[in-house]
């Protein structure tokens, strides 16, 4: 038997190699900049009568879009925000995890250690907790939770797939409350899923009173919610009855074009808020604005609006936000001492056709963006990619921490942001410029698309280890057989392909790798300040795309959500789309063996790196994700091998050693030792772990916490299940 036959067949179905994250930008025009008015209007192509028919950007909101029918109240001015108190995030107790990336810094890094690599073969399940939240009879399956509890004092809170709020007790799982969102399925975007919750204390409200700690959350339907962490009812003060419409200003949209599926940052007081704007669609699709609000009572503080940067109040009447503007997706981080917040943005609407974007756009398209949060105003910028025409969006949120100045003077405030291209920026936070160093290189500039020429250079983290493998090569085609490989060395050969930045084409498909899941998403990075180590799981994901005309796009059936004739199945947020309102639609698949399922490079197709960022070199490195879930044809092959699955969320830390993980397609949670990189404990979970786990102490007992939700494009089994293990009580 060859020896890539066994391995064959152990790999997963090549569809699970897509994206999982509900990306950044949209669709696009004409060879026209979009008007830098705050209308954002532009031109409308010609279509068969009767066939495509999507709303123009400037109709009205469309019933159900404001989902509480909150009242819109007259265009609002900009101002600052409550005077803020110390918030637990950014000085955690010893046994908590209060935010999302456990601090405000995002380290993803615990002090436990009561569970070492020693004792954690040990870890029995503690309890299981059911949020309810599933496909109903009927509903096709959209379910990807990807939460990640918070635990403060005796509260663990956390929320479902579709944005219900609940608080457990640490120690059993019995829930205390929980408080019904009301989300409809009509207003699920690509995915259902919410990351985490955020935990306010009150600057006006006295301790022991209503509302002094609140749960608050930004949900699919785009409100934001405000609860008393203690009973769970609305803080009535906050907005209108507990809630504020975030589609105010926002324009033309239908439900489940726009939504909110990552925590919100609170920073000296203001909430700030951005938003998934569903990919493939519309050039002018609804704005990326990013806005700030009053965590005490939810007012309106301040817009960044790209097209129109010096407006940072809310559109008057009968305007709205500059529409196809990049949007931001991922979690944000802010950093109370500076007063900013960093927004990792996607680029505009229409991802692989930039013609249409203008000056502002592309200077702030597939960046790290530093706003003031007192005015919205940027204060820096550092971009990742530029022109992206490749869905290089950033996904992952930023990692704040102090590392030594180069000449020993003591440290430096950095900022640590991984990227789908697998190129993680080491990033002086004050300002934005590159602590290690960063190249611009030249980039392919040979397209047959009119009128939308590439970035002669690209930046590159030459600094820091990369989180990926060498350009493709004929050499590295693989397949079960010698028929399969035979298969995608000539699908590679039929392929334009010049390595990382292969412009797009219309002639003929082009590769894009790593993909526009490579690298780091959604699930980020952890590191531990006090060893100076840095753990990233990424993916390893080629794609195949290509543009086609606007008239075969319409063959096709690719119209946006918004077209009366809308076709989900046609296209949507990862795969091929619509790309309204320019001359292309686009058709992305999976560089695979579409008779297998299986990839046709060679795996691992998931990775797990152990970086030291004294020394800036990789520690241990190796496939992340067992074949026991997954092999040919999408069948399971129940074997143990460890061979490297596409992964999605990230990992944790704790100060005994270990590192946490899911992510990966096999089902599994898993626990290496963080000074050799060996697997030392994995289980079993009831739906796919693609969550970033948490860990906590309880009346000196410590636990950790996954959700395994599942994820139905990585076709992972769904679950409304989170697991939570602690070691054997010693009696």
């Amino acid at each position: 038997m060859r020896k890539n036959t066994l391995l064959a067949a152990t790999i997963l179905c090549g569809s699970l190699a897509l994206s999982t994250a509900p990306v950044s930008a949209q669709a696009q025009v004409l060879s026209e900049s979009p008007s830098t008015s705050i209308g954002g209007k532009g031109p409308h192509l010609p279509h068969p009568p009767g066939w495509y028919n999507a709303p123009s950007p400037d109709a009205p909101q469309a019933p159900g879009v404001n989902a509480a029918d909150i009242p819109p109240g007259p265009p609002a001015e900009p101002s600052e925000a409550t005077p803020a108190v110390a918030q637990q995030s950014s000085n955690p107790a010893h046994d908590d995890w209060p935010a999302y990336g456990r601090d405000s810094n995002a380290t993803r890094s615990s002090p436990l250690d009561q569970i070492t690599p020693d004792n954690v073969s040990q870890l029995k399940e503690a309890f299981v907790y059911h949020t309810g939240s599933k496909p109903g009879p009927g509903e096709a399956n959209k379910w990807a939770a990807e939460t990640t509890p918070i635990k403060v004092g005796d509260g663990l809170y956390m929320c479902s797939a579709m944005n219900d709020m609940m608080r457990l007790d640490p120690a059993t799982g019995k829930e205390v409350w929980h408080f019904k969102a009301g989300v409809k399925y009509e207003s699920i975007p690509y995915t259902a899923a919410c990351k985490a919750v955020t935990y306010y204390t009150s600057s006006t409200v006295p301790e022991g009173q209503p509302c002094h700690t609140r749960i608050l959350e930004g949900t699919l339907d785009m409100r934001l919610i405000e609860v008393d962490a203690e009973t769970g009812k609305r803080c009535e003060a906050f907005g209108y009855h507990g809630e504020v419409n975030l589609m105010k200003g926002m324009g033309e949209s239908v439900p489940g074009f726009v939504s909110m599926t990552a925590p919100v940052p609170v920073v000296n007081g203001a909430i700030i808020t951005n938003q998934e704007v569903l990919d493939g669609q519309r050039r002018w699709a609804p704005s990326g604005v990013i806005r700030g609000y009053d965590a005490e009572t939810g007012r309106f503080l301040w817009a960044w609006d790209v097209n129109r940067p010096n407006e940072h109040g809310e559109p008057k009447e009968g305007e709205h936000y500059s529409r196809g503007t990049p949007n931001s997706w991922a979690a944000m981080t802010g950093d109370n001492e500076l007063g900013l917040v960093y927004v990792p943005t996607g680029n505009s609407a229409a991802d692989y056709y930039s013609a249409m974007r203008s000056d502002k756009e592309n200077a702030v398209s597939s960046a790290v963006v530093a706003l003031d949060v007192k005015t919205g105003t940027p204060r820096w910028v550092f971009q990742t990619v530029h022109k992206d025409v490749w869905d290089y969006d950033i996904g992952s949120q930023a990692t704040l921490t102090d590392l030594p100045a180069e000449d020993g003077s003591g440290t430096v405030p950095a900022l640590l942001m991984p990227t789908k291209r697998g190129q993680t920026f080491v990033l002086d936070r004050r300002t934005g410029k590159p602590i290690l160093p960063v190249e611009e290189r030249p980039a392919p500039l040979d397209t047959d698309v009119p009128g939308d020429p590439r970035s002669p250079t690209q930046p590159w983290s030459v600094g820091m280890p990369r989180l990926g493998f060498p350009p493709l090569k004929e050499s590295d085609m693989w397949g079960m057989t010698p028929i399969d490989e035979l298969y995608c060395r000539l699908l590679f050969k039929k392929s334009k392909y010049e390595g990382e930045f292969t412009a797009p084409e219309i002639s003929h498909p082009w590769i894009e790798y790593p993909g526009y899941n490579g690298g780091s998403d959604w699930g980020s990075i952890a590191y531990d300040a006090k060893s100076g180590i840095l753990i990233a799981n990424w993916n390893n994901t080629p794609m195949r795309d290509q543009l086609v005309h606007r008239t075969k796009a319409d063959a096709l059936g690719l119209l946006p959500i918004d077209s009366p004739h809308f076709n989900p199945k046609a296209g949507g947020a990862e795969g091929n789309g619509a790309m309204a309102d320019s001359p292309y639609g686009i058709l992305v698949t999976p560089f695979w063996n579409k008779f297998t399922g299986l990839m046709c490079n060679k795996p691992p197709y998931g990775m797990i790196t152990a970086i030291d960022m004294h020394a800036h070199k990789v520690l241990w490195q190796h496939p992340l994700g067992s074949a026991r879930a997954n092999g040919p044809w999408g069948l399971p092959t129940y074997m143990p091998l460890t061979i490297g699955t596409p992964n999605n969320g990230g990992p944790l830390i704790t100060a005994s050693g270990l590192v946490f993980v899911g992510a990966t397609t096999d089902n599994l949670i898993h626990a290496f030792d963080i000074k050799t990189g060996k697997e030392v404990w994995n289980a079993v979970l009831p739906g796919g772990g693609q969550a970033t786990p948490m860990t906590y102490e309880y009346k000196g007992k410590q636990y950790v916490a996954i959700m395994a939700g599942g994820h139905h494009f990585m076709m992972t089994p769904v679950s409304d299940a989170l697991v939570v293990y602690a070691l054997p009580d010693k009696n």
